[in-house]
């Protein structure tokens, strides 16, 4: 499984108003671990930063002056995104950006190319329902160290959004990437491969006095047996009535002379 978290930074924040973006910065994972394998580019912008952009990120037209525009590096950046699921936060505003650039050279929509795109903003809403779930926020709940998160970068921002990622999908034991894990102190455990059997499967038949002698076993077994018939009957004894009950037994009365009752005398 190949994934990407993508992340821009721009000259402002609607790209309607002909902001354009001057940083795009993308880190792969692969089997949900990072591959070192990352696309980073700063763009010249051809165009001023709005008020309150430059604190943000901390870059300035100078020291972008010299940097390639995004119609010069769009075809190595969408062969490096091709097959992948692209994994942006708040995928709207991003991807607003690059369809704007995309639109400029002539291009399909962002999503029309062969790539699929999962918005972690989303995700976290529905994690976390009436809850801040931005970056920061979502570093804070989760553990992740954005410590070093002075200025918004583009780069910076994907490798964080990597960890609240595999934070939010599988538990904050993958946070960090381990690359090795650390050995078992353990008893060793054999592992047993079990590789398939080419060809048929074998049939193993009975021979003749098998069967024979399982025939003898099942007419034992569903022979019915002579006491079945009578295990059910109840039995009579000597002095017994139908059914085998017992007769009442008369108790001895004995009469107390000058008075009106009687005295029950029990057997024995």
């Amino acid at each position: 499984m190949r994934q990407i978290i993508l992340d821009t930074e721009t000259t402002g924040l609607e790209w309607k108003k002909g902001n354009r973006v001057v940083e795009i910065g993308c880190v792969e994972l692969l089997e949900r671990r990072p591959s070192g394998r990352n696309f980073h580019r700063y763009l010249k912008p051809d165009c001023e930063f709005e008020a309150g952009a430059q604190e943000v990120t901390g870059l300035t037209l100078e020291f972008l002056a010299d940097k390639p525009v995004f119609a010069a590096i769009v075809d190595e950046l969408m062969a490096y995104l091709e097959g992948a699921e692209v994994l942006i936060h708040n995928a709207s505003f991003d991807l607003g950006f690059m369809d704007a650039e995309l639109r400029r050279l002539g291009r399909p929509r962002f999503i029309e190319h062969r790539l699929t795109v999962t918005d972690t903003l989303l995700m976290a809403r529905e994690m976390y329902p009436g809850k801040s779930n931005s970056l920061d926020a979502l570093c804070k709940r989760l553990g992740v160290d954005n410590s070093h998160r002075q200025l918004h970068g583009a780069l910076l921002d994907a490798q964080i959004l990597a960890d609240v990622y595999i934070a939010l999908t599988s538990g904050q034991e993958e946070i960090g990437f381990a690359e090795v894990e650390a050995p078992s102190t353990g008893p060793a455990v054999a592992t047993v491969s079990f590789a398939p059997v080419a060809g048929e499967r074998p049939r193993i038949a009975a021979a003749p006095e098998e069967l024979e002698a399982h025939a003898r076993r099942l007419a034992h077994l569903t022979r019915p047996s002579r006491r079945a018939g009578r295990r059910n009957t109840p039995r009579r004894c000597a002095g017994h009535g139908p059914g085998g009950a017992p007769p009442p037994r008369a108790r001895p009365v004995r009469r107390s002379a000058g008075t009106g009752w009687c005295r029950a005398r029990w057997p024995g």
